[in-house]
């Protein structure tokens, strides 16, 4: 499994970014696609995440401005981020979940700054 992310930059406080991962490679039987974040001095972290298409999880942090869908033809992950704040300033990993495993991706950078 290949797990390509894109869509990270540079944004002010207040701005919006979309995130996709594109998954590759053995992808039949997917149980979760997400994402996690990682800020300089922090530990790994959750963000979001999608159960087979359907069911959705939200960190309290992101709850109401970040939105994670999916394209199932494509097995594309997107995460949309709305009012975007400072502290969500990190690299994001995307994360696939399949048969008991964790894949993950090489993450993006996204940085929130005026």
């Amino acid at each position: 499994v290949q797990l390509q992310a894109s869509g990270g930059g540079l944004v002010q406080p207040g701005g919006s970014l979309r995130l996709s991962c594109a998954a590759s490679g053995s992808i039949s039987s997917i149980d979760w696609m997400g994402w996690y974040r990682q800020a300089p001095g922090k530990q790994r972290e959750f963000v979001a995440r999608m159960f087979r298409g359907s069911i959705t999880n939200y960190a309290d942090s992101v709850k109401g401005r970040f939105t994670i869908s999916r394209d199932g033809a494509e097995n594309t992950v997107y995460l949309q981020m709305n009012s975007l704040k400072p502290e969500d300033t990190a690299v994001y990993y995307c994360n696939l979940a399949r048969r008991g495993v964790n894949y993950w991706g090489k993450g993006t950078q996204v940085t929130v700054s005026s």
